[in-house]
């Protein structure tokens, strides 16, 4: 059976190649200056980049997919009357920042960190919570896409279930997330937050380019 998730692609790196982890990806490029690198859906079109330019791929959404004609016309086009939010972290925990965009232009709206302790599903979490304040502040009626089921779960149950430890290292993030917890329990929003469909329509606009 074909392996399921990301491969990545190094063009130039301390060991250039086709990886199917991030932790491999990344040990092929620490340290090396001006490394090229980009992650893509399927090993065969990790191939295909591999084997072009660099070039042709950076700064551009990743390849959207394998789905036939019928799915992605099932998943139609994202609403761009809304916000996208994502979050990249270092490691796990690792260096983490999140940011929020406008769906259709990749405008900057907000951004925090980075913060020196945090993991991914944090940072996703505080950038929908983010997210909710800054349109319901603004009385829009726009919505929210993320790309984490795990954020979107955590946003509905009002409480960031990270097996992260507090610690002198994190306190001002763990300071956010009680915040963000405490903001969901005291507001109430109309805002409908989507899951983003990245097999259908590549990376969410506000991902950080660095998978």
């Amino acid at each position: 059976m074909a392996k399921k998730g990301k491969f990545y692609v190094v063009w130039k790196g301390k060991k250039p190649g086709i990886f199917d982890s991030w932790a491999a990806c990344k040990a092929a490029i620490t340290g090396y200056a001006g490394a090229e690198y980009k992650s893509f859906e399927s090993f065969d079109i990790a191939k295909k980049a591999y084997n072009g330019n660099y070039a042709d791929y950076k700064g551009k959404k990743k390849t959207a997919s394998t789905l036939s004609k019928e799915e992605l016309l099932k998943m139609g086009l994202p609403n761009y009357h809304s916000i996208s939010v994502d979050a990249a972290s270092s490691g796990n925990p690792g260096v983490m920042e999140y940011q929020g965009v406008d769906t259709k232009t990749g405008k900057k709206l907000f951004r925090q960190g980075p913060f020196p302790q945090g993991t991914n599903n944090i940072g996703e979490f505080l950038a929908i919570v983010h997210g909710l304040a800054f349109l319901k502040e603004r009385n829009s009626d726009r919505i929210i896409y993320t790309d984490s089921r795990t954020a979107m779960s955590w946003v509905r149950k009002k409480n960031c279930n990270t097996k992260l430890t507090e610690s002198n290292k994190n306190k001002d993030l763990f300071e956010l997330i009680r915040r963000a917890v405490d903001w969901l329990k005291k507001n109430q929003y109309n805002t409908v937050i989507v899951k983003w469909e990245t097999k259908a329509w590549g990376e969410i606009p506000a991902d950080f380019g660095r998978k």
